[in-house]
């Protein structure tokens, strides 16, 4: 049989078996149906470049592409023009706060001051040498004597151009306005939460608002990325380590919504300053300029019960600095408080003067010059002695800062529930089975009923109402509801353990905290020894209220000196990190972000605008790093 016969016969079997499938189809009989191979789905590689990582501060906003060696740094401030004319001009506050005019202020400050002094006076130089007593009243017979020199008559600096009434201004440009022209300055972010009060602009869509046009400023300005062109583009939000539930979900609709990012992932500022620092375990100190934050991490992920918030930082520095510089005499004596330009001048002095080391003692000549615009250059010679050791020494000893009858120590709040949220923590705790909640029940009873847990709030020294658990932080679930904890404790402690820790928090709840025995706190509160090990061998000071001369050292040594006798034989040695990978520690959490936009897991916590749109904050709950 030729080949051209076989090619027929095969075709004749191929018509036969098609006119046999057709009979079959007619007779109701169906061929077996095989389902279509699914070709797995590829995934979407995504290009840093096209992904913006935003830290905002509450007085620093940074951002910048992930793929950008550094972030962009602009005064996270705006300047909004009046919309009527004789408007009242308003200015939220940069240096001042609530607390400081108490009868009793100046007689707290005055016996913070005295500890401070004594723990200067009680610790020699290094040379073994005790130092010089230098009182204030031996610098303020020479600085009264100061009269400033003019080095220009005519100053470069101007005032902001504002003759073609820009409806607002944003960063440097806010900052430098005329305080004759009609505009009012707000900072959106006060102590690492959105600034909302009673006052001017101080709505919580006021400050969105804000906080939308200067991100969208910066976006389209310095980053030259046209807004129109941000659905190509994905944004990382690094948020504080306790977070305003409420808050943050509006600043993530916004970012998504308003913005048009096509999607975002929200990550904690301490573990992404681990990642920054390139650590995979730390105890995170971020001394910021408002606010001081504490979190151990551990392997990239924030233990909850360790995070504390200290409503002091730089900004306090600065005007305690202030104040002691004016017992001493300082001779720019039009200086103000309520005058931003001065604040930014008291802080320039501050990073200029002031240190942490012991070994500087004595009388000593600085000089500083004063440049605004509209005025004569002028220089002034200034003598201090201990002041610029002092004002910093005031975060190991808050009560300095005067403040009275505000909260200054925060711990995680208790979530209340959300409407856009039905399978939250008190989904999760009402669903339990019988026996989960039984033996819940009994250790609760063991441990005397927690305050606050069935929803009778405590209220605070300054007048918030937060519900407590045990721990006096918000009662926090895992993700599934067998792993139902109160107060957010770890399933290993004996009731005993929680116990001491309630009547630990007790002691210093509504208290000023100093920096060295938060540290030691938050350590205290990881479940292990091993733990606690790790975070002793590895403290992480970022942020830019620590950038004294000398701050590791001193810090390195209050720690040792103050640590549980137990651990000084276990921990080898107490390390403390102000410049990982010699890196400016002010951009270590943004750097993180950056990290954090390049590793293969981040695939997982994209929040895409469409899912946002659907689910709202349940995607959190969802794709969050962190339990929320």
């Amino acid at each position: 049989m030729t080949q051209a016969e076989r090619e027929q016969e095969n075709e004749k079997e191929k018509d036969k078996e098609r006119e046999k499938d057709k009979e079959k189809e007619q007779r109701g009989v169906k061929r077996p149906i095989v389902p279509p191979a699914i070709p797995e789905p590829l995934q979407e590689q995504i290009q840093t470049n096209f992904i913006v990582v935003i830290n905002p501060g509450s007085q620093t906003l940074r951002i910048g592409r992930a793929t950008d060696t550094l972030p962009i740094s602009v005064p996270h401030v705006i300047s909004r023009r009046h919309k009527q004319p004789g408007q009242s001009r308003y200015e939220d506050p940069w240096l001042l706060r609530e607390g400081l005019n108490r009868p009793e202020s100046n007689e707290q400050r005055q016996n913070g001051l005295k500890m401070v002094d004594q723990a200067i006076w009680s610790k020699k130089m290094s040379s073994g040498a005790r130092r010089t007593p230098v009182s204030a009243e031996q610098a303020r017979v020479y600085n009264r004597q100061i009269r400033p020199a003019i080095l220009d008559p005519n100053s470069r600096l101007k005032w902001t151009h504002t003759a073609h009434q820009p409806e607002y201004l944003v960063g440097e440009e806010a900052l430098n306005v005329n305080p004759t022209d009609s505009y009012s300055i707000h900072w959106p972010i006060c102590r690492g939460q959105l600034n909302v009060h009673s006052r001017p602009g101080g709505s919580l869509t006021a400050i969105l608002e804000d906080l939308e046009t200067i991100w969208s400023h910066a976006i389209q300005k310095l980053l030259e990325i046209p807004l129109k062109d941000l659905k190509y583009y994905r944004c990382i939000l690094l948020i504080p380590d306790i977070y305003n539930r409420q808050h943050v979900k509006e600043v993530v609709n916004m970012v998504l919504l308003k913005m048009g990012f096509s999607a975002i992932v929200v990550h904690q500022e301490s573990v992404c300053a681990t990642f920054g620092s390139g650590l995979s375990s730390a105890c995170v100190v971020d001394v910021g300029d408002q606010k001081t934050s504490l979190c151990c991490v551990e392997d990239g992920v924030s233990h909850r019960n360790s995070r504390l918030c200290l409503a002091y930082g730089g900004s306090d520095v600065t005007r305690f600095f202030f104040w002691l510089m004016q017992r001493a005499g300082f001779p720019y004596r039009e200086c103000q408080l309520t005058s931003r330009l001065d604040c930014m001048l008291l802080q320039q002095l501050k990073e200029t003067f002031c240190h942490l080391d012991q070994d500087i003692c004595g009388l000593q000549d600085h000089e500083f010059r004063t440049r605004f615009p509209e005025c004569p250059v002028f220089l002034y010679q200034l003598r201090l002695g201990d002041e610029k050791l002092q004002a910093p020494m005031a975060l190991f000893y808050p009560a300095a800062f005067g403040i009275v009858g505000q909260k200054m120590t925060t711990l995680q709040h208790r979530s209340h529930g959300d409407p856009e949220d039905p399978h939250d923590e008190h989904y999760l705790l009402s669903t339990q089975s019988k026996q989960d909640q039984s033996s819940k029940a009994t250790e609760r009873k063991n441990l005397s009923k927690p305050s606050g847990f069935e929803g009778e709030s405590s209220s605070s020294q300054g007048g918030d109402q937060v519900e407590r658990g045990n721990h006096g932080q918000e009662v926090e679930l895992g993700h599934a509801p067998g792993e139902c904890l109160v107060g957010g404790a770890d399933p290993e402690d004996t009731p005993s353990v929680l116990l001491s820790r309630k009547s630990a928090v007790s002691q210093f709840e509504g208290k000023a905290l100093g920096l060295d025995k938060a540290i030691l706190h938050s350590i205290d509160c990881c479940a292990s020894d091993e733990t606690k090990r790790k975070m002793y061998s590895s403290i992480l000071v970022v942020g830019g209220g620590l950038l004294f001369h000398g701050a590791q050292e001193f810090l390195q040594q209050r720690l040792l000196n103050k640590m549980p006798p137990s651990f000084r034989r276990l921990v080898e040695n107490v390390e403390v990190i102000t410049r990982p990978k010699d890196m400016d520690p002010q951009v270590t959490a943004w750097k993180g972000g950056a990290v954090l936009a390049c590793l293969d897991t981040t695939q997982e916590l994209w929040i895409h605008q469409r899912e946002w749109q659907r689910f709202g904050a349940r995607m959190l709950r969802e794709r969050a790093a962190f339990v929320w």
